[in-house]
Formats: C-alpha cells, sequence, structure tokens
C-alpha cells in the first residue's frame, strides 16, 4: 500500500512539471492547474490569488514560455544578489540574463511570495486583500517589471477570467499532497521531520482570517522572523509595534496584515484598555481603528467608550 500511494504522489509531481515542449497549455488549463496554490500561497504570505494567478500567466505565457518550461520559472524573477540556487539565462532587457531556475513549478509559486516580502513591497500589503486594481499598480510602481502597460495587463487578465473568485476563497483541502512535500518525503525526509518538530510555535487563525500566534515567554522578534522565514520589519508593520519593542508573552502576534474593520460592529472599552490592545484583539489595523472613531493617534479611549470597529463613527 506505501508503494502504491509513492507511485500515486509521483505521477502528481509529474503532472506538477513543466508540460513537454510539443503540448501548449491552454489558459484554462493553467487556472485549474495552479489556483489551489495560489490560494494557499494567499492564506499563507497575504498575497491575493487573482494577482499571483495573474502574474503566472503572464509571466510564463500560461507555462509555455521556455522560462516557464526549461526553469519552472512562472514569474520571470531573475537571481538578484541573494539567489545561491540553480540559475537559468536567456535574453530580456539585456543579453544573457540570470534568472532563478526551480526543481518544481511549486517551488516558483513559493519563491514568488517570499520574493514579494522584499521591503519595497510592503506597502502593497496595506491594501484590502480585494484591490487587485491597487496590487497590480503597486507592483509596477514598486518595480516588479518595466513595461508601463504591466497594470493593464494583470488587471485585464484577471477580469476577462474571473480570478477575483479566488480572492474569496478557503484554505484548500488538499487529499494529496503537493510536489513540494513529495520532494521532502523522498529526499530529505528526515531533515523534514525535523524541520517539523522543531517548530515552537503552532499557527493559529483569528476571526478575522488573520494567521497568528500565540507568544510565549522569552519570545522576541528575530526568533520568532527566523522561524517563519519572514522579516522582523514585516512582524513590527503587521502589529503596529515600534522597531526593538518587547512582545506582550501572553499577546498575539500577526503573521499577515491585519484587515481594516473587525467581525464586530462595535466594542465597548473596560477600564485600562488601551488602542492597541483593541487592535490587536479584533484583528484590525490600528490606524484604522483611531481613522474610524475619528480620534487622534496620540489619543486613548476612555473606559465606557463605544468604538466603532466596522463603519466610521458618525459626526456629533
Amino acid at each position: 500500500m506505501r508503494h502504491l500511494h509513492l507511485v500515486f504522489f509521483l505521477m502528481i509531481g509529474l503532472f506538477l512539471q513543466a508540460q513537454p515542449s510539443g503540448k501548449r497549455i491552454s489558459r484554462a488549463e493553467y487556472i485549474s492547474m495552479f489556483k489551489d496554490e495560489a490560494i494557499k500561497e494567499m492564506h499563507r504570505s497575504g498575497v491575493p490569488a487573482s494577482i499571483t494567478l495573474a502574474q503566472g500567466i503572464l509571466e510564463s505565457g500560461d507555462g509555455n514560455s521556455p522560462l516557464a518550461r526549461k526553469a519552472n520559472n512562472h514569474f520571470g524573477i531573475k537571481c538578484h544578489s541573494d539567489w545561491t540556487g540553480p540559475t537559468f539565462r536567456q535574453d530580456d532587457d539585456k543579453k544573457n540574463e540570470c534568472f532563478r531556475k526551480y526543481k518544481h513549478v511549486l517551488d516558483s509559486y513559493h519563491d514568488h511570495s517570499e520574493f514579494l516580502k522584499k521591503r519595497r513591497y510592503a506597502f502593497l500589503f496595506d491594501l484590502k486583500p480585494t484591490d487587485y486594481k491597487g496590487w497590480a499598480k503597486g507592483l509596477k510602481k514598486a518595480g516588479y517589471a518595466t513595461n508601463p502597460k504591466y497594470p493593464q495587463l494583470l488587471i485585464r487578465i484577471i477580469e476577462q477570467n474571473d480570478l477575483t473568485q479566488y480572492d474569496r476563497a478557503p484554505l484548500p483541502n488538499k487529499k494529496k499532497q503537493d510536489k513540494r512535500k513529495l520532494a521532502k518525503q523522498e529526499n530529505d525526509a528526515s531533515s523534514s521531520s525535523s524541520s517539523r518538530s522543531s517548530s515552537k510555535h503552532r499557527v493559529l487563525k483569528h476571526e478575522n482570517n488573520i494567521r497568528y500566534i500565540q507568544l510565549q515567554k522569552g519570545d522576541v522578534v528575530d526568533e520568532i522572523a527566523r522561524e517563519f522565514n519572514m522579516g522582523e520589519w514585516q512582524l513590527y508593520k503587521y502589529n503596529d509595534l515600534d522597531k526593538d519593542e518587547r512582545l506582550n508573552s501572553s499577546g498575539k502576534l500577526y503573521l499577515q496584515p491585519k484587515r481594516n474593520r473587525a467581525k464586530q460592529d462595535y466594542h465597548t472599552v473596560k477600564a485600562g484598555e488601551t488602542m492597541w490592545e483593541i487592535s490587536q484583539k479584533y484583528g484590525v489595523k490600528l490606524k484604522k481603528l483611531y481613522k474610524k472613531n475619528r480620534m487622534s493617534r496620540k489619543e486613548e479611549a476612555k473606559a465606557g467608550q463605544k468604538l466603532y470597529l466596522r463603519k466610521k463613527k458618525p459626526r456629533d
């Protein structure tokens, strides 16, 4: 039975590899093949699934470009100084440019999310998760592509193929394992097991659909950033913390940006509660909480005060 399972997963992995040179992938086939991975990356990293799919479609020619077929690179990501993996050379803006090469297509999807964690893309995570137009324009502004029509191209792909439906999709409940997990089983099972057992924190999901961990005594930002392969700046930004601020050992630490509004409509302030604590409790960005309640950033709410969590407070 174990042998049959391995064969089954190997067949899945081979299917997800770049297609044979004689067969072109249609756009509908591409979306069907990779929508679940885009959704999974959205829940992990905060990058809208519609944007990931549209970039994959555009940058890889629906998975048919030489870079996609020969290097499994679906997002046109170049080597840059921090890349230590395999490479692939082809002409682009300049001759013989260096591009990242991946063993599996799904590694390209994962690396795309990691690539967008760079500080120059940080402002994108302040946008609403459904603001695909803002993301498309922001990617061009941050320098992802040199084509001046890059935002319009992405937006057209998203709208023509109804990709926004995947921005509202729940995390796929896959019965099969993806290729990265298969590779770990085949090539480095013991290392993979050790890595999972060394994880200190369990990732939880807030009711406002945000991934977070429950902090423990002695936790520090730099160690948590290494544990989850994130930048320290992301943890500070996502949690409205000042740099080098000590963590509250009994609180939440969000691994994704908080939302612009809460699930609840209102909150009645208790004695001693701070605006930051309320922001963390409901998973709402601190600046949005102040704005909704027409308060200045240095102001604290008073005990018994009714705070608006979804709509803006009416003028007196």
